[in-house]
């Protein structure tokens, strides 16, 4: 392979140069040259923490480190792989890595895959892996809990996107790339006989009776002719919400034609407005797409009609944004909702909860393990995901006076930066002046800033979301441009047809 086939990234008839130092490019986001600096130097921080944290003979991606790139966790998962194989992308168009590495590290990764357990006639991984030998886990390395053995299908959209994104930036592991996205069977999820036609993803299943583990487990042959034994699919958990971070599954089915457009739909925009439990009396209007009611509701917060998620959580929002260009594919909708749903964080964390920095996402915290973190008035969940440590309930008609030690995590400011770059870096570089926040691994995970404890430590998702913003702000968009190619395109015509927030 010659030297300038393994520097292009060939998308769609265009090219885009990989691997060489970063110049201002168009598509790219403007910086200034003292902006840019801090930016590469979080970039490559973040890459440093990254490549520690993978094993050196399986090229898996441990789950998470400690803060001074030691002890990893011992176990990792298809979301983790997927974000060490959409990181080396990033990190060679930022000129962070050569091409030759970055083939040799997804190659050595893509072989690993492709040698593991899995569920052959889904090609889906399942969630728990000992990242030094790719062995399946049936035993938690923490606790030593039993692990049932089970495919998520939220996990697997992850990975199903990093290996779209690297068989199409890297043409020396396309081959086995292709080799892993030719057998994903995305409709094995798509459950047709939910509530709602014409139908929804399961949250994941089973193969194997679960027993105490899940109770609720029903079990049944594999969905739309899958083939194989039965399977325990998740009872009745689905992701029947839009605003979701589980979208990814539904567009790698279409892009695959193995859902249908109408399944996009089929999901929750807000509940509808005669559901009197939900967080805040939704406004909208219903109309028809691809055949499916819809009604296009949004809350109200801050000045912005946003669309909710499930918890309120910069990630549910904006991942499926590190791939599929929704903000110019979907322009009256997710071109809107990207936009407002940063605005509104920004002003609960600046404004309405007075903590004085925002960015509101699931992270490790700051008193120890992990936690669902966000902001509950842009959250469907009543009980919501809260800001801070103390749990403060937002409600529409009695929103409170004050709010508790308010936790932020670096990497909802990284993805915000795709639609809002000065008021994300200003953020990112008062958190990095103002705490302790910053190792050798670049931000750590979170930082309560009331108390000012700080979470040292990194977990691959959260970096890995760092790592492929950068991407896309200074390197042209690399992740977007290398998704949005081939049968991806069949994304594009079903998310044009809506209008959010209206």
């Amino acid at each position: 392979m010659s030297d300038l086939t393994r520097r292009t990234l060939l998308t769609g008839g265009a090219a885009l140069a990989l691997g060489a130092a970063v110049p201002p490019a168009a598509g790219a986001t403007p910086f200034a040259n003292r902006q840019r600096g801090t930016l590469l130097r979080w970039a490559r921080d973040t890459w440093r923490c990254l490549a520690a944290m993978t094993d050196a003979h399986t090229g898996l991606i441990a789950d998470n480190v400690d803060g001074r790139l030691g002890n990893r966790s011992g176990y990792t998962s298809p979301t983790n792989i997927g974000g060490y194989l959409w990181s080396t992308i990033a990190a060679l168009r930022l000129g962070l890595i050569g091409p030759r590495e970055a083939e040799r590290r997804a190659n050595q990764t893509l072989e690993t895959l492709l040698g593991m357990e899995r569920h052959l006639p889904s090609g889906m991984f399942y969630n728990w892996y000992d990242e030094a030998t790719g062995k399946v886990l049936r035993t938690w390395p923490e606790s030593g809990d039993p692990v049932v053995p089970f495919v998520s299908s939220v996990d697997m959209g992850w990975l199903g996107a990093a290996t779209w994104v690297v068989r199409n930036a890297l043409p020396g592991a396309r081959r086995r790339a292709d080799r892993l996205w030719d057998a994903y069977r995305w409709d094995v999820f798509f459950d047709r006989d939910f509530t709602r036609a014409p139908g929804a993803n399961y949250g994941g299943f089973y193969t194997e009776d679960p027993g105490a583990a899940n109770p609720d487990a029903v079990r049944r042959a594999p969905l739309n002719g899958v083939g194989g034994p039965d399977l325990w699919y998740t009872g009745n958990h689905h992701y029947d919400t839009c605003v979701s971070e589980a979208r990814m599954v539904t567009y790698l089915g279409i892009a695959k034609r193995q859902i249908p457009g109408g399944g996009y739909y089929a999901t929750y925009r807000t509940f509808p407005p005669d559901w009197d439990w939900q967080e805040m009396p939704p406004r909208g209007n219903t109309r028809s797409h691809l055949g499916v009611e819809v009604y296009e509701g949004s809350y109200g917060y801050g000045g912005q009609r946003v669309v909710p998620g499930w918890g309120g959580s910069m990630f549910e929002e904006l991942m499926p944004d590190l791939f599929v260009p929704e903000e110019s594919w979907a322009s009256r909708s997710w071109g809107r909702n990207h936009r407002a749903h940063v605005k509104a964080q920004q002003y609960h964390g600046l404004v309405d909860a007075k903590y004085g920095y925002w960015g509101f996402s699931p992270s490790s915290n700051p008193a120890g393990g992990y936690r669902e973190y966000g902001v509950d008035a842009l959250g469907l969940r009543p009980d919501g995901y809260f800001s801070d440590q103390e749990n403060t309930d937002y409600r529409w008609d009695d929103p409170p006076t004050r709010y508790g030690d308010g936790v932020v995590t670096p990497h909802a400011s990284f993805l915000a930066m795709m639609h809002d770059p000065a008021a994300a870096v200003a953020n990112l570089r008062k958190l990095e002046r103002s705490f302790d926040a910053y190792g050798p691994g670049g931000f750590y995970d979170a930082i309560a800033v009331r108390s000012r404890k700080v979470a040292k430590r990194y977990l691959s998702l959260d970096q890995a979301m760092v790592l492929g913003s950068l991407g896309n702000v200074l390197g042209g968009g690399v992740l977007r441009r290398s998704f949005a190619v081939g049968d991806a395109l069949r994304i594009r015509p079903v998310i044009a047809l809506e209008t959010f927030g209206s």
